[in-house]
C-alpha cells in the first residue's frame, strides 16, 4: 500500500539513509562552544533541524562571536561531521537492498535534504548507494529548508513526477511536514526506534528488511 501506484520514492538523507543526524549535534556543540556560545538544551532542539546556514545564524544572533566569520564556522561545522562520517560506523542495515528492491518495482529513487549539496555524495558514498539515485537535491538551493516543501518540489521536478506520484521516506516532524505541503504521501522512518512515532504521517517505517 505505501508504494501503490507511485513513480518515485524521495528519501531525505540524514538519518534516513545514513545514520549521521548524532554527528551534526556533536560538530555544532564542539564547533559554536569553542567560539564562545553558551548552548541551551532548548536552543539545541530548535537547531536541530535547520540547514547549518540557519543554525549558524542562529546561534551567532545569540551570541556573536568576532574569531572567524559565520560562513567559516558553519564550514567548520561541515568539516568536522564529514570527519565524524568517514570515522565512525554511520551505515543504516538493509537500505541499499532496499533501495534496490524499490528500482526493480519501477520506482524512480531521489533524495531531498536539508544538507549542503557538496556533502551529499560524501553521504551516499558512505553508505554505498551513490550509484542508485536518479536525483538529488539540497535546500542550500532553495529560499527555504524544511519544513517548507520547496526541495522536495524541486527533486519531484528533477525526477520528471508529479508531487502526488511521490512516496517521502523521513525522520522528523519537520522532513514529514515539509513533504505533506508538497502533496505528497509520507513514511515516517524510525530505523527501529520503538519510542518515535509521527501522527502526521501517512504510514510508518522501523527498518529496511522486507
Amino acid at each position: 500500500m505505501m508504494f501503490e501506484n507511485k513513480k518515485a520514492v524521495i528519501f531525505d538523507m540524514d538519518g534516513v539513509v545514513i545514520d549521521s543526524e548524532r554527528f551534526w549535534s556533536i560538530a555544532e556543540h564542539e564547533i559554536f562552544t569553542s567560539l564562545g556560545v553558551k548552548m541551551t538544551a532548548e536552543n539545541c532542539r530548535l537547531t536541530q533541524k535547520m540547514t547549518v546556514t540557519e543554525a549558524s545564524n542562529f546561534w551567532f544572533e545569540i551570541c556573536p562571536w568576532n574569531k572567524v566569520s559565520i560562513q567559516e564556522a558553519e564550514q567548520m561545522v561541515v568539516n568536522r561531521v564529514i570527519e565524524l562520517i568517514k570515522s565512525c560506523d554511520c551505515e543504516i542495515a538493509h537500505v541499499r537492498e532496499f533501495i534496490k528492491h524499490l528500482k526493480s518495482r519501477g520506482c524512480k529513487i531521489g533524495l531531498a535534504t536539508n544538507s549542503p549539496a557538496y556533502f551529499i555524495p560524501i553521504c551516499l558514498e558512505r553508505a554505498g548507494i551513490a550509484d542508485l539515485f536518479d536525483a538529488v537535491a539540497s535546500a542550500e538551493d532553495e529560499k527555504n529548508g524544511k519544513p517548507h516543501p520547496d526541495v522536495y518540489l524541486t527533486a519531484a521536478r528533477k525526477l520528471d513526477v508529479k508531487p502526488g506520484e511521490c512516496v517521502v521516506i523521513e525522520d522528523s516532524y519537520h522532513g514529514i511536514l515539509a513533504g505533506k505541503k508538497a502533496g505528497m504521501t509520507v513514511i515516517g522512518f524510525t530505523n527501529g526506534n520503538p519510542e518515535i512515532s509521527f501522527d502526521i504521517a501517512d504510514y510508518m517505517l522501523h527498518s529496511y528488511v522486507r
